[in-house]
């Protein structure tokens, strides 16, 4: 069962990402790309967007024939966007996003479960989803576990896992009492031995996911 996000905007802004600021990086090439990477961010913050499909939802409505622009460069315009025009309640939604993830966590603790996505880098909003991966031994002790459980989930696959075969996706939706939303959790079940990798940084030593250990520590210093 998965989480339907609501359809309205959030309330009308003085503009996208790219009116409000100038482009960064030079050359006609690198401006498209800049503000391809704005316009991806603004539908990624109102949408609830996944990168992925808001970068080439952005590229059909701008016409561009631009190559699309990195996560990165995506999640550093989604950074710009959330301090100019929602400063006031994204940090509260990402705590509150946050502790259902090490709810979650907690309860899937055998499965040695890894906070990542928007929820884990900082940027998460009340429409994002949850993105937690799980590292098995079995690949099917997870679906055995959630339907031990009674929680109903919906099953799909995604392309690189270990020795490239394809990933389970499993996504269950539950409430978050605290944001009054019902949030899409994925839960990416993956090989064990894919562990070794998950914890390598990205270009600016950011990591890319973190365990409950980590989480909370992260939660305790927005509490300090």
């Amino acid at each position: 069962m998965t989480a339907q996000k609501p359809n309205q905007a959030p309330a009308a802004r003085p503009g996208d990402a790219a009116q409000a600021r100038p482009p960064r990086g030079g050359g006609l090439g690198q401006t498209q790309v800049s503000v391809l990477a704005a316009a991806a961010a603004r539908l990624v913050v109102e949408e609830g967007m996944e990168y992925a499909s808001a970068k080439r939802k952005a590229a059909r409505a701008l016409g561009s024939r631009a190559a699309l622009p990195s996560n990165e460069v995506v999640e550093d315009e989604v950074r710009a966007y959330l301090a100019l025009y929602c400063a006031d309640t994204q940090p509260g939604e990402l705590r509150a996003l946050r502790r259902l993830a090490l709810r979650w966590m907690l309860r899937l603790a055998a499965f040695r479960p890894h906070l990542g996505g928007a929820a884990w880098r900082g940027t998460a909003t009340r429409l994002s989803s949850l993105h937690l991966d799980l590292y098995c031994d079995d690949l099917k002790s997870t679906e055995i576990a959630l339907i031990n459980l009674g929680i109903a989930y919906d099953s799909a696959s995604l392309p690189g896992g270990h020795r490239s075969e394809p990933v389970t996706l499993l996504s269950i939706a539950d409430a978050c009492a605290e944001l009054g939303e019902t949030v899409t959790l994925h839960l990416a079940v993956r090989d064990l031995d894919d562990l070794r990798g998950a914890l390598k940084p990205d270009a600016q030593g950011r990591s890319w996911r973190g365990d409950a250990s980590a989480l909370r520590r992260l939660l305790d210093g927005e509490s300090a």
